[in-house]
């Protein structure tokens, strides 16, 4: 099953060096998942080559601009361009307000319904489900109320052997019980184990996604068997001062959480407009966590 990570952004506060404010798609299984919405989130998904259209679920983190300024031009255009399909919003309670005062007085009716679900910066839980995956809030550390959210795969069943099955004549139908671990009874009553017949799953992978916080205990506890961690790393760790004024990670701090927590692998972003070049600060990062990568514009990971 497809589980990958897109970004179309990875600047802090405003556009910068041909970076933009955060925004990411996160692609489940071909259902895709839209990750904060700063401003010129469109271009970027054009640039990029990914249908607006084909993104059902917005996550907003919180409600500073750069994570959320790009979401009426957003919402707009999918309106504009014949949308019909609900759109399910997940973000701040006062977002909705927001939105609906821009509608209101840009005479903006929308063809298809803005299902929205209002976050509770203060708890931790299940938020949203579907057959292939979970969605879960957590508290972040910051001068407003943040959430983070954690995106894990649902435990798939096991695979038939189909070199074994087929062999066995074994209808089709029967083939869901099987991976349940439901043995195979013939016609003379000779019985074939599921587990003969099928191989492991794969193991459920998970996303955590982290913006703008302080390094808190509050919500690394939380963090348990993550795949990959975005985490934002807005300052080298000689700002550290800064850091904690703004409620911000320096790179050497989100390191330090990947480390801790056991995270495969570490993406790092919303980085500071002072940074021009982010090599310092991958660098930085590699030094406590070897496995971190700049959370590039344009590129795609693999959970």
């Amino acid at each position: 099953m497809k589980f990958e990570v897109t970004i179309l952004g990875n600047s802090s506060a405003t556009p910068i060096f041909n970076r933009n404010p955060t925004s990411q798609i996160l692609n489940i299984n071909e259902s895709l998942l839209m990750i904060d919405c700063g401003e010129g989130t469109q271009q970027q998904l054009l640039l990029y080559g990914i249908k607006y259209n084909r993104i059902h679920h917005i996550f907003i983190s919180h409600l500073h601009g750069d994570h959320f300024f790009g979401l009426i031009g957003l919402i707009s255009s999918m309106n504009l361009n014949g949308r019909t399909r609900p759109l399910k919003l997940f973000g701040p309670k006062n977002l909705l307000e927001i939105l609906q005062i821009q509608l209101k007085y840009s005479d903006t009716r929308l063809a298809f319904e803005l299902e929205f679900v209002a976050l509770d910066p203060n708890n931790t839980g299940l938020i949203y489900e579907t057959r292939d995956y979970t969605v879960e809030t957590i508290p972040l550390n910051h001068r407003i109320p943040c959430t983070g959210f954690i995106f894990r795969e649902k435990q798939r069943l096991r695979k038939i052997l189909k070199e074994k099955v087929e062999p066995l004549n074994i209808p089709a139908e029967y083939y869901p019980l099987i991976k349940k671990g439901i043995d195979y009874v013939d016609k003379s009553g000779k019985t074939y184990k599921a587990i003969d017949l099928t191989t492991d799953p794969d193991v459920p992978r998970s996303y955590a996604y982290c913006s703008d916080t302080l390094m808190d205990d509050g919500y690394i506890k939380y963090l348990t068997k993550i795949d990959t961690l975005y985490h934002e790393a807005t300052f080298m760790h000689d700002m550290l001062d800064r850091a904690k004024e703004t409620h911000h990670t320096t790179a050497s701090e989100a390191a330090t959480i990947a480390k801790n927590v056991g995270a495969k692998t570490l993406l790092i972003g919303h980085f500071s407009a002072r940074y021009k070049d982010l090599a310092p600060l991958l660098a930085e990062a590699r030094t406590v966590f070897e496995e971190t990568y700049i959370a590039k514009q344009g590129e795609t990971f693999e959970i």
